[in-house]
C-alpha cells in the first residue's frame, strides 16, 4: 500500500516489461500508466544511430572532394583552362608548366618566369607585318655589295634560319644559272597551246653565274649579307625581293631592304659577340 501512494494518480510513467512482475496487480490496475516497450531491435537502432569518429572522417573527407571537385568545375580561371588546352597540342608550352598543371598559381608563376627570362622573342610579333617594306640603292654594285634588313626587333634563332634559308636558296640558283634574261623562252610564250622550247638555244646562250655570298649577319634588327652576283643579270634582285615580300608578310616582318651602303643604323664592324646581339647564319 505504501507503493501506491508513491504514484500521482494523474501520473502517466513508463516501465520496462522486465521490471513488471515487481508490483503488486492492485497498483497496476488504479494507476493510470503508459508502458512503452522497448524491443531489442530499437535498443540495437539507438546505439547505432550515433556517428563513429571514422565515420566523420571519411564523411570530411568526402564532403571536402566534392567541393574541390565544384570549385574545378565552377570556379577554375579560364585563362588556366585556356593554357592546359594549349599546352595539349604545343610540346614548348607544356614544357614550360611542367608539373603546374591543374595548379592555377603555379602555372601563372611559370609563364612569368619564362616571360621574364625570354621576354623579347615572347612580344615580338611572329605573323609578319601589313606593311610593304621600303627598298633603296646606295652606290650597289653587282661584284660587291652588302644588302641589308632592317627588321621591326631584334630576331629570334628561328628568324635568322627563315631568313639565311631564302638568301642561301636564292644564291644556290644563282651560281646554277637560273638569272639569265637571254634565255626567257617561255616567260612570253601564250600556254593557251603547247609552247614549243628550243633545247638547243637554251644550251647556247651565254651562261650566267653568281660568283660568291658572305653569311648573313645580324646585330640587333638590322641584318646584311654581302654579294657577288656575277654575270647574273638584274632580275635576280627582283626575285629575292619577290621572296623577301613573302616572307615579311607571313612570318617575320620586314620594315627595310637597303642595296648597298657601307653602314646601316648602329652596326659596328667586328662586333660578333653574341651578348651584344650578334646572330649569324651560315650560307
Amino acid at each position: 500500500m505504501h507503493i501506491s501512494s508513491a504514484f500521482n494518480y494523474s501520473s502517466s510513467i513508463s516501465l520496462n516489461p522486465k521490471y513488471l512482475h515487481l508490483f503488486p496487480k492492485f497498483v497496476l490496475r488504479n494507476v493510470r500508466t503508459t508502458i512503452t516497450a522497448k524491443s531489442s531491435n530499437e535498443d540495437d537502432d539507438v546505439r547505432g544511430s550515433g556517428t563513429t569518429a571514422r565515420g566523420r572522417r571519411l564523411l570530411k573527407v568526402r564532403e571536402e572532394k566534392r567541393k574541390r571537385e565544384y570549385d574545378r568545375l565552377h570556379n577554375y580561371p579560364s585563362w588556366a583552362k585556356v593554357l592546359e588546352d594549349a599546352a595539349k597540342n604545343d610540346v614548348e608550352l607544356r614544357n614550360v608548366l611542367g608539373d603546374s598543371i591543374g595548379k592555377p598559381e603555379q602555372m601563372r608563376q611559370k609563364v612569368e618566369d619564362r616571360i621574364r627570362k625570354k621576354g623579347r622573342d615572347f612580344h615580338k610579333a611572329k605573323t609578319g607585318s601589313v606593311v610593304a617594306f621600303k627598298v633603296t640603292f646606295r652606290d650597289f654594285s653587282p661584284v660587291g655589295s652588302n644588302i641589308w634588313f632592317k627588321l621591326y626587333g631584334p630576331p629570334s634563332d628561328r628568324d635568322v634560319d627563315l631568313i639565311g634559308s631564302v638568301i642561301q636558296s636564292w644564291y644556290v640558283l644563282g651560281r646554277l644559272g637560273a638569272y639569265n634574261s637571254s634565255n626567257l623562252q617561255l616567260a612570253n610564250a601564250s600556254m593557251e597551246y603547247n609552247p614549243l622550247y628550243d633545247a638547243d638555244k637554251g644550251f647556247s646562250v651565254m651562261p650566267s653565274s653568281f660568283h660568291d655570298i658572305g653569311d648573313v649577319e645580324f646585330q640587333d634588327n638590322w641584318g646584311r649579307v654581302w654579294v657577288d652576283i656575277g654575270t647574273s643579270d638584274y632580275f635576280a634582285l627582283d626575285v629575292l625581293l619577290n621572296c623577301l615580300t613573302v616572307l615579311s608578310s607571313e612570318y617575320l616582318g620586314i620594315q627595310q631592304v637597303v642595296f648597298g651602303g657601307r653602314s646601316m643604323g648602329d652596326w659596328e664592324e667586328g662586333m660578333k659577340n653574341p651578348e651584344d646581339g650578334y646572330k649569324y647564319f651560315k650560307i
